[in-house]
Formats: C-alpha cells, structure tokens, sequence
C-alpha cells in the first residue's frame, strides 16, 4: 500500500502530474485543488491512494491528508467512484463541500463536477453528520481529538502522515513525542518511520 511519494515533477496533464520518485515515474490523477496547490512547484509530495479494478489500478494524490480523507469519505456514498470523488473534491473548497453536506445543500451539491440531484442527495443522506472537519486540520477528526494539544504544526503534521501510513496512534504520538524540536516534516517523518520500523 503506498501512502505518500516525495518526488520530482515531471510532466503535468489536465487532470494530474507524474512524479519522478527515485527513478522512477508515477502517474497520478489529482483533483484541481491540488493541481493548483503545485502550479509553482517543481517537487511534491503526495498522499495516495490506490484505485484497483479489473482492467486498472490508478494512483489518486492529494496535497494534504485532508483532501485525501473526504475523498475517501466520498468513496462510501452509493454510485460516487474514485474519478468522481476526485473531480467532486476540486469542485469547491474542503470546507465549502463539507458545510453544504451538513447543511443538506442538495442545490450547491448538484452543481459541483459530475453531480446531479439524486447523486447529490446520497451525499447527504450518507455523510451528514459524520463530517467533522475543520479549516486547515490535517488529521481524521478521531486522531485530532485524541492527539496531546502539544502535537500542533510540523509535530502534527508529523503524526498525520505515520498515522495514514498504517501506524497506530499511540505509536506513532510516542515517537513524534522524541523528535527534535526543530525537526521539519519531511526528516520528521523519515525519523518517525525509521523508530516505528525498528530502523531500516
């Protein structure tokens, strides 16, 4: 299972990016939110998830953890698939598609990429009240309320990725808890995955 590529970009098409990781290229469909995070970059890095089906498995990269667990809650609403989420996830802000599943917004839904009223309103009656999320969180609302109030910016960011990577949290809240002071995300992580691997 591939959680996140740290890489170079090297192409950009209208719906994604290939991404040189270490040598090699992988392509990944992404939604415009997150096309548009990387306009200016020329590395990136990535959370994924994997779409296998008969006749293709089809890599989806997020720029943050966040856009990637309302993907996956989009995921569980009947007749919505991964290119749908994707395209539905970069039709609006996280926090504007969330508020109009709250609010029953079947009108603002229906006006979002490839959603019409009936899909619109599986939305909210599948996902109302089982989004919590809030602007610029970085966590699933389960781990952000049981993390320490300590683990905030790069620690938390830190956290999110072991935790989405498969880790348990209190394992991964126990290493994040050793790592330096100044640590930046990306050592964080490889540090992070080097104590819960028991080094590599």
């Amino acid at each position: 299972m591939i959680g996140f590529l740290s890489g170079l970009i090297l192409d950009r098409t209208e719906d994604g990016l290939l991404l040189d990781v270490g040598g090699v290229g992988y392509e990944l469909t992404c939604s415009s939110n997150t096309l548009g995070d990387l306009v200016n970059e020329t590395e990136a890095r990535l959370w994924v998830h994997t779409a296998v089906r008969e006749d293709a498995i089809t890599l989806f990269g997020f720029s943050t953890a966040l856009e990637k667990r309302l993907f996956l809650s989009l995921l569980k609403v009947n007749g919505v698939g991964p290119k749908m989420a994707s395209r539905i996830v970069g039709g609006a802000t996280l926090d504007q598609i969330t508020h109009m599943i709250e609010s029953g917004d079947v009108k603002g839904l229906s006006g979002l990429p490839k959603v019409g009223k009936k899909t619109a309103e599986q939305l909210v009656l599948t996902l109302r009240g089982k989004l919590v999320i809030e602007p610029d969180a970085s966590l699933p609302t389960k781990s952000k309320a049981a993390m320490p109030a300590r683990f905030s910016g790069v620690r938390g960011e830190v956290l999110s990725a072991l935790v989405n990577l498969g880790f348990r949290l209190q394992d991964a809240e126990r290493v994040v808890g050793d790592l330096p002071e100044e640590v930046d995300v990306q050592n964080g992580v490889r540090q992070g995955l080097q104590a819960l691997s028991g080094g590599f």
